[in-house]
Order: C-alpha cells, then sequence, then structure tokens
C-alpha cells in the first residue's frame, strides 16, 4: 500500500462523498546547502521517492475537515474562521494542511473555496531531516489550489507553504523545501537561488556510477519551532546588520577576515558557515557538471564539519553516523536538514551499503545510543495529481 492508496482509504471513513482526487508531495533530501536558504544563498536539495497523499472530497458546507493516518484526532473549521483560528494556535499536526488552506486563500484571492474533507497519508518519516512538513504542504497546497481553481504555479505553491509553516505553525524556515518538494525531478537534485527563486535542475548521475544515498536517522526528533533554529537565524541577521546587506548571501569568503575583527566569535563562527556553505553549494553544481558524483564527497564531509563546528547543529548520534559511512566506504557523508537531531546522508558506493549498515548500526550500540534507522533514498519527481 502506498500513501496515495492510504489516504484514499482514511478519506472513505470519513465521507461517502466522491473522490475529488489524490494529491501527492514528497520529501525530499539536501545534497548540500544547510541554513543558507533564509540567508538568501543557494542550496541543492532533490525530491525523494517517500511522498505524502492527500485525498479530497468536496463537502455541500464550507468546513474543512482534515484527519491523518498519522494522528488520532480529526480537525475542522469553517472557512469563515479560519484566520481566527490559525491566529489561536494550538492545531498541532493541524496547523500544516489548514495553515495550507489560509495561505493559499491569501495567495489566491481570485480562488473559489469550498468546504473539503482532506485525508492525509505519509511515507516520509517525521523528525530526520527528510521534510515530512514540506510534504504535507505540498500535497494539500497542489489538491487545494486544482479543487478550488486557485490557479497558481508551482513556485507559488511552494510560497504558500513556507508562509503556512512560518505564519501558521511558527517555524522560521526557509523556502528550499517546499521548492524541493514541489519542483522536483527524478536522477536530478534542484539548484535554487533563494533570493530570485531562480531553479535548475543538475543530474545526478548516481546510479549510472554505481553509488546512492543512504540515510541514517537518528530518531533524535528535533522541533524547527525551538529555540535552537531561531537563535541560529538571528546570529546570521546579526551579522548581515554589522556587513550592512539584506542578507549573508551578500557576504563572501574574501570577506571572513574583516568578519572576524567586527564579531563576536560565536557570531563569526555562524557566519563563516553560511559564507562557506554557499560556496560549497556553488562548487558541487560545478563538481557535478565537469566531473560527475564521485568528485563531490570532500564537499560533503567539509559541509558536516562547518555544521558541527561552526554552526553547532549536529549532534553524537550525527557526527558517529558520518564517520562510520566514512570508514565503511563512502565518498562523503554529512548531517542534513535542520539539525539537532534527525538524519545523516552518506554518499556511498552501491555494493557496499550491507556492509556499511551493519558498521553503523555496530557503532550505535558500542555507545549506547538508539538503533537508528537506515534506507536510502532516489532523487525523484516533485508534487503531483495521482488521481
Amino acid at each position: 500500500m502506498t500513501a496515495v492508496d492510504d489516504a484514499r482509504t482514511l478519506l472513505t471513513r470519513m465521507t461517502d462523498a466522491p473522490l475529488a482526487g489524490v494529491w501527492s508531495a514528497p520529501g525530499r533530501a539536501n545534497l548540500i546547502g544547510e541554513h543558507t536558504d533564509y540567508n538568501e544563498g543557494f542550496v541543492f536539495p532533490f525530491a525523494i521517492a517517500q511522498r505524502t497523499a492527500a485525498a479530497v472530497a468536496v463537502r455541500s458546507d464550507d468546513v474543512i475537515r482534515v484527519r491523518s493516518t498519522f494522528a488520532d484526532d480529526t480537525v475542522e473549521v469553517s472557512l469563515a474562521d479560519l484566520d481566527a483560528r490559525i491566529a489561536a494556535g494550538g492545531l498541532d499536526w493541524a496547523g500544516y494542511p489548514l495553515g495550507v488552506a489560509w495561505a493559499l486563500l491569501r495567495e489566491a484571492p481570485d480562488a473559489a473555496p469550498r468546504g473539503v474533507d482532506l485525508a492525509l497519508a505519509s511515507e516520509v518519516p517525521v523528525g530526520a531531516g527528510l521534510s515530512s512538513s514540506a510534504a504535507i504542504e505540498g500535497a494539500v497546497a497542489s489538491a487545494l489550489n486544482d479543487v478550488w481553481n486557485a490557479g497558481l504555479d508551482k513556485v507559488a505553491l511552494a510560497r504558500v507553504g513556507r508562509i503556512a509553516e512560518n505564519d501558521a505553525v511558527g517555524a522560521p524556515t526557509g523556502i528550499m523545501d517546499q521548492m524541493a518538494s514541489m519542483l522536483g525531478v527524478a536522477d536530478a537534485a534542484t539548484f535554487l537561488d533563494c533570493r530570485t527563486l531562480e531553479t535548475r535542475p543538475v543530474a545526478l548521475g548516481f546510479a549510472e556510477a554505481g553509488l546512492s544515498i543512504l540515510v541514517i536517522d537518528t530518531l533524535v526528533e528535533h522541533a524547527h519551532s525551538t529555540g535552537g533554529y531561531r537563535e541560529r537565524r538571528e546570529a546570521c541577521e546579526r551579522g548581515a546588520a554589522a556587513f550592512d546587506v539584506p542578507a549573508l548571501r551578500d557576504v563572501t569568503v574574501d570577506d571572513l577576515p574583516r568578519a572576524a575583527e567586527m564579531l563576536d566569535d560565536v557570531t563569526f563562527r555562524r557566519v563563516r558557515h553560511i559564507v562557506t556553505e554557499n560556496q560549497r553549494v556553488l562548487d558541487t553544481v560545478a563538481a557535478l557538471d565537469a566531473d560527475g558524483p564521485s568528485a563531490i564527497g570532500d564537499l560533503l564531509v567539509a559541509s558536516h564539519a562547518s555544521m558541527r563546528d561552526d554552526f553547532e547543529i549536529s549532534v553524537p548520534e550525527l557526527d558517529l553516523a558520518v564517520e562510520t559511512t566514512l570508514g565503511a566506504g563512502a565518498l562523503g557523508a554529512r548531517m542534513t536538514g535542520g539539525g539537532f537531531g534527525g538524519a545523516a546522508i552518506a554518499l556511498i558506493p552501491t555494493g557496499l551499503i550491507p556492509a556499511a549498515t551493519e558498521a553503523v548500526r555496530a557503532a550505535f550500540a558500542a555507545s549506547g545510543f538508539r538503533a537508528p534507522n537506515i534506507f536510502t533514498v532516489t532523487p525523484s519527481e516533485g508534487a503531483r495529481r495521482d488521481a
């Protein structure tokens, strides 16, 4: 059973009304470019095969009712009360689909909203840094865009998802996750300029090179709306203000010696991560274009070191996953996602995956860590209508 099947089944338990359609959107893995998105920089994510699906039936009233396979409660709110309900907060998981409805109506004033029953099902691991939230947002935004005749394109729907996450849920994230989920292309990553929202699919060629992306989900949960993420963003804003620029996108590697003189140590290290990470994204894209995927391993390793030492968002489980996979033959490895838990990824010859998996499990057991969830991800298609 896929998420599409599960969402359709759940909808039949909610209502006898006919199916209007099923839409889905993927989670994403970020190959490189962490915390650069809200600094108007460069990121390089790819959509993964694991998806979240939204099955929809149209109601005869103005109520939005949402239910999911990953929570026990059913939440409903009338369109007339949507603004007040979002402002009141406390919606937990339902803040994502209801926040998308709220943001879509803001961004598409000519839409024709109708009451809907929304049934959600997901294959995307929660809390693993694979953006389960953007998958929900992309599926719901795609569904409501069609059902409400909103007429928004995929970039606009990504913006709707970001507004929902920032303003309805309260997580101060950038737009990378939503763009990756909406615009994913099979066997490619999306090179995204977060200032202009210009994108370019870049062929990865992993399968042809005999390589895979192995995900090590540490099962250490994180929450973007809590303090650590917000503190990192505030440090970046202080750094940009010190340079009198709109965002750290405008600070270059050549500016770092001056930054070291201008800023306190913590703020400087936060700035150094963003500035060097932006350059690593550009270098990774250039290396793929010129030499293929075998050339990017050292950039992934340098990215992890920067997140561990300068941005200080890694945890011991992530560091161990990176060290162990590198020791087992990975070309490169790094934590992925917002940090403070979640997952690491390793670019590894496909034939070494079984041995690397066992090595990681043994290392975690020896360190007294919870056994991780280990699986591969494949660069895949973005949001779509499935039925």
